[in-house]
Parts: structure tokens; C-alpha cells; sequence
């Protein structure tokens, strides 16, 4: 199919995270294919470092946890005790606002905005949230770690990479479910936790309508006891006793910091939807999980969910199809569903009707006005403010993307007020050239008219800022 003249508007604001100055112009030529040559096999584009890696990471979260006596010293007084776990917590909190700086720079200054976006997507889809501090020191890893490099592989591969990080075990308080008849359970008569298993379920594979019933998420929750991160306890022997000590303790380890503790793993066969799984410690859980994924609710759900994001609230229903079909039909090659969507001829209607989230529109007003974000700390006060704080959606459902999510009067006077700031400090001459570089063709007439009659370059550019062209995508 020809590209219109629109297309290259398009793609870059609602595949894409808004156009930087000539990008429109250098996309023009072919759309599609500027998408299409995104999906790569190694996933979307990662933020640039340095950053921890898992394991000094892991290092510093189990200090920040390590036992008391041993971090401050049998002797020591409590103030220096808080003192040092003070200390330990804000390191690890000045390391997730940094990462998240990183990341909006790269949104900010990429040429990948498709898989930036995708990337974005499925992050958001499986969600971890900052909201609880242990989580939160983990959340950026898990996105560069389990989310970005799989993006554009398949689903099970990229579910069970979430599911199994550090962030996500104790975003939903997986760490400490303990299986009531396992070794550990007899003992210490600790309980099961169902959390992880019920988002598995409900939010992250099938779904509430596939019909899974609360024997089978309890089902679930027992296959998954022993998945777990490590504990300071575990590096309390001295270092030639590791290995035994790992071994009276069942304690495998597995990527990214993941651990499988088959010493409080529940014993016995799990049935879940009806399909029974053998006792296989580690791998119990994951058949059940692979299982999901490939689930054809899984593939039914989801791609509405994507359909909803890049396109309309209430997505069109010839477009769920197509992204169902390129799921089923590869057995969940993501590569395949995201060219699906950039294929699908409901991607390029012209009307925009997706509202953009806050970061969505700091994001594109950074590329708009070619300025990456500079600070964490007016970036975190900006998304605070609008109601999207980083890295902390309010559930694991995620971030809402809808109208009636974002589009309230008062949440439009909070983006107008930021839209002044930006405007007062950007050093834009020509806002009459930023706002064809930003929308292009869909720049409307009735836009251009109040940017050129504006009486200040201030009052122009937050014109052009919080015009519906610029809001919506």
C-alpha cells in the first residue's frame, strides 16, 4: 500500500513517541518499512549506562536487608544501625531515578520510537511498580533484562523471563511463599502466597474470562513455591562452605538472580485448566506458564490490549483479528505481531484518538523541541504532578492509556501549567517550523493560525503543546 502523505505523521506519533525536527521528512519516503526495520531479534534499543548489573545489584538490595548484628557490628547502637540501612536504601533509590532519567533520555533522542514504544508496551503490560521499595530496586534491571531483550521474541520466553526476575518475585510477594507441606513448611508452618499466581493468570496470560476457577490459581501458587531471590543468610557461611551450605539448602540459582529454593517447594502434581503437571521442582511452574502463554485466550486478550494501546480506546475489531491471527498463527511470535499492526491498514487512519499518557507527553515535547530531559528531579515533580509518578504505576494492572484516564479537566490544567514551563525555558526561535516538525501533515489549520498570531514565543509554543494534534496520538 502507498504511503499517504499523513502516514509519515502517523507512524512516528502513534507507533512512535512523537517526531524529533526532520524526522518526519526522513520518514516519509516509506513508513512501514521505517517500523518494520525496528523489529529486530535482539529486542528494542537499550538505555545507555553505566549501570549495575544483577549481580552488584542483588549486592546492595541484601545489604540494605542483611541482618543487623552483621552490618553494623555486634556492639553497635541502633542509631548506627538506621543510619546504615538509611544509607543502603537511598543509594539504591538514587541508582532506579537515575536509570529512569537514562531511560526518558532515550526516548527522548531515539530513532527507534516504534520498538521504544513496544518496548514500553509489554513493560507496562507486565508490570512491576516502585510502589514497593523492594521492587522498585530492581525495576529498571527488569526492564533492561527481562522486558527489552524479548520484546520481539516469543511470549512465553518474555513472561517467563518477568516472571522469574527479582522485581516481579517481590513486586508480588512470591519470595516468601512457602509450600505448607515442604520441608521448610512442616517446620516453620509458614503459608502460601497467591499473588503471583493470580496475576499470572489474571492480567499476565488468559485472563478473568478464560475460566479458570480459585482452585486453579491456588494450584498455581503451589507449583510456583521455591521461586525466590537470594536471601543474606545465604552468603553468611564463609566462602568455602558456599557450596555446601547451597546444598543443604536445595538452592539453585538461574539468570538475573533468580533462585529456586526446592526446600520450600510444594511436593506433588499440580492441575491447572484441567491439565495436570508432574513434580518437576523448578520446572513445574514454568510447564504451567508455557502453557499459558500459548493459551489461545492469552493470544485473544493481549492483542486487544495492543490494538487499545496504538490505536483506539475501543479498538476495531478487524484489527484485534489480524493481531490474533499473526499470535496464533506463529504461536506467539511477538516479531509477527508487531508487523501485523504496522501492516494493518486500521493503524493508519488519520483521526487520532489515543490521548497521551504524562510521560508519553513530556516525552514527545523533549523530541519536539530536540532538548533531552537534563535532571531527575523536575522530571520526577513534572510525572508526580500529572499523576503518573516513575516507575510507580498504582496496581498491577499497570498504567492506564485512556481518554477518561488522562483527560480531566484538572489533569488538563496540570499539563498546561508544565507546557508554560517548557515553553518559558525552551530556546525555540521558529515555532512556526517546531510545530511542522512535530505534526507534520496533521498539523491543523486552526493550530497553525493561533501558534502564528500568538503574542510571545512562550504563548506559541504552549499553544502548540497543548493543541489536540500534540495531545493526541
Amino acid at each position: 500500500m502507498a504511503a499517504s502523505s499523513t502516514d509519515a505523521a502517523i507512524a512516528v506519533t502513534r507507533l512512535g513517541l512523537g517526531a524529533r525536527p526532520g524526522e518526519i521528512a526522513r520518514v516519509a519516503a516509506d513508513p512501514r518499512a521505517w517500523a518494520l526495520a525496528q523489529i529486530r531479534s535482539e529486542g528494542a534499543p537499550q538505555p545507555a549506562g553505566p549501570f549495575a548489573d544483577s549481580g552488584q545489584r542483588m549486592a546492595a538490595f541484601l545489604d540494605y536487608q542483611g541482618d543487623r548484628g552483621q552490618r553494623a557490628g555486634a556492639s553497635a547502637d541502633a542509631e548506627a544501625v538506621r543510619t546504615a540501612r538509611q544509607a543502603a536504601r537511598r543509594a539504591l533509590a538514587d541508582d532506579t531515578a537515575q536509570a529512569f532519567l537514562t531511560r526518558a533520555r532515550l526516548g527522548a533522542a531515539t530513532a527507534d520510537g516504534f520498538a521504544e514504544r513496544w518496548a514500553l508496551f509489554w513493560a507496562n503490560a507486565l508490570t512491576v511498580s516502585a510502589v514497593k521499595f523492594d521492587s522498585g530496586a530492581f525495576i529498571d534491571l527488569y526492564e533492561r533484562e527481562a522486558v527489552r531483550p524479548n520484546v520481539f521474541g516469543r511470549f512465553e520466553d518474555l513472561v517467563v523471563a518477568a516472571e522469574q526476575h527479582p522485581a516481579m518475585l517481590l513486586y508480588l510477594d512470591q519470595a516468601r511463599s512457602t509450600g505448607p507441606d515442604s520441608p521448610a513448611g512442616t517446620r516453620r508452618k509458614v503459608g502460601l502466597n497467591e499473588n503471583l499466581a493470580r496475576e499470572m493468570l489474571e492480567l499476565h496470560t488468559v485472563g478473568a474470562d478464560a475460566g479458570y476457577t480459585q482452585a486453579d490459581v491456588t494450584e498455581l501458587a503451589r507449583a510456583l513455591t521455591g521461586w525466590s531471590i537470594p536471601r543474606p543468610q545465604d552468603r553468611q557461611a564463609a566462602p568455602g562452605r558456599d557450596r555446601a551450605r547451597r546444598a543443604a539448602q536445595a538452592v539453585e540459582p538461574g539468570p538475573n538472580g533468580f533462585v529456586f529454593r526446592a526446600n520450600i517447594h510444594e511436593p506433588g502434581p499440580r492441575t491447572v485448566m484441567g491439565r495436570t503437571y508432574a513434580q518437576r521442582g523448578a520446572a513445574q511452574g514454568e510447564a504451567i506458564l508455557r502453557d499459558l502463554a500459548r493459551h489461545p485466550a492469552t493470544a485473544r486478550r493481549l492483542s486487544r490490549r495492543i490494538a487499545a494501546h496504538f490505536v483506539a480506546d475501543t479498538p476495531p475489531e478487524p484489527l484485534v483479528a489480524r493481531l490474533e491471527q499473526a499470535w496464533r498463527r506463529s504461536d506467539g511470535d511477538l516479531a509477527q505481531v508487531a508487523r501485523a499492526l504496522v501492516e494493518a491498514p486500521e493503524t493508519w487512519t488519520p483521526q487520532p484518538t489515543k490521548i497521551k499518557t504524562p510521560y508519553e507527553f513530556i516525552v514527545s515535547t523533549h523530541r519536539a523541541l530536540d532538548v533531552p530531559p537534563q535532571r531527575i528531579q523536575p522530571l520526577r515533580q513534572a510525572l508526580i504532578e500529572m499523576g503518573q509518578p516513575p516507575f510507580a504505576a498504582p496496581s498491577p494492572e499497570g498504567w492506564p492509556d485512556t481518554a477518561a484516564d488522562w483527560a480531566g479537566p484538572d489533569a488538563l490544567v496540570k499539563r498546561l501549567n508544565w507546557a508554560r514551563t517548557a515553553a518559558e525555558t525552551a530556546r525555540t526561535a521558529d515555532i512556526a517550523a517546531a510545530a511542522r516538525d512535530a505534526l507534520g501533515d496533521r498539523l491543523s489549520e486552526r493550530t497553525r493560525l493561533a501558534v502564528a498570531r500568538a503574542e510571545s514565543r512562550t504563548e506559541a509554543l504552549t499553544l502548540l503543546l497543548m493543541s489536540p494534534e500534540f495531545q493526541r496520538r
